[in-house]
């Protein structure tokens, strides 16, 4: 199917949705309380292509995230192998490769950007890939009010927008708060695992992430670790490396509270 962009819309009435069965604007609406946010929704055409597979396959393959209702992880997969949450999957080229390469491990991803949701849909469908699925919202509410506890075997954020100017780093998402949130959804032993090309978000993140007492380094010198053959090196990563930027990968893991302390 041609993945050329759709003609300008001239029937569809204004303020109906695009997709009548597919993400919702805002799932969450005002049901919650407002927070800083650390994502900022991006507008870009969607393609005819993500077009077709977000309303062939949104209502087999996708969640809104609306605080409401509590998925079945199990029955969202239709198995009950381990689930990885990533936050965040850009145009979802990465998600589709790592989830090909491990068709044991269920991959729930989350992003608020339309056409990437539709073209990781797409990937998912002409791959083959029944271990994905693609959910619309905010993590936070996600993993505060629809996930239950230990339900996650692991964490992946990559590229997190870095809000780079000193008074938007409190919407950075990497925080004490956001880890002991995950903390409470992560079964003991999970793997969290973080990756951006802005050095000082790294070290801020390996600072946060190393101060926690639900999270040790699996790196024996508490520093970074080298980038792992599952995550695969993105269009947007090689991007950052031809400007010379350094990518830093950090990967720990969920201990029992307390475990961290009697280690130490």
């Amino acid at each position: 199917m041609s993945d050329a962009p759709n003609p300008p819309e001239t029937r569809r009435p204004k303020g109906t949705p695009r997709f009548p069965d597919g993400p919702k604007a805002d799932p969450a609406g005002s049901h919650f309380e407002r927070r800083i946010r650390s994502f900022q929704p991006r507008r870009s055409r969607v393609t005819a292509g993500q077009a077709d597979a977000l309303a062939r396959l949104w209502p087999k393959w996708g969640l809104d995230i609306d605080g409401h209702k509590i998925p079945d992880l199990g029955e969202l997969f239709g198995n009950d192998n381990p689930v990885v949450l990533e936050i965040g999957f850009g145009m979802g080229e990465a998600t589709a490769q790592m989830a090909a390469a491990d068709p044991d491990t269920n991959i729930l991803a989350v992003d608020v950007h339309t056409p990437g949701q539709g073209n990781l849909l797409g990937l998912a469908d002409r791959g083959g890939l029944t271990n994905i699925r693609v959910a619309n919202g905010d993590a936070i509410i996600l993993l505060r009010e629809m996930l239950a506890p230990d339900s996650l075997d692991g964490l992946r954020v990559y590229f997190p927008d870095p809000w780079p100017k000193k008074r938007h780093h409190k919407r950075r998402l990497i925080q004490p708060e956001f880890l002991s949130l995950a903390a409470t959804r992560l079964r003991p032993g999970a793997l969290v695992h973080c990756a951006t090309d802005w050095e000082p978000y790294a070290e801020q993140m390996l600072e946060v992430l190393g101060a926690h007492p639900d999270f040790e380094n699996t790196q024996p010198d508490g520093g970074f670790a080298p980038r792992p053959g599952f995550r695969p090196l993105t269009r947007f990563e090689g991007q950052g490396l031809d400007k010379g930027h350094v990518v830093n990968d950090l990967l720990f893991r969920r201990v029992q509270h307390g475990e961290k302390e009697a280690r130490g």
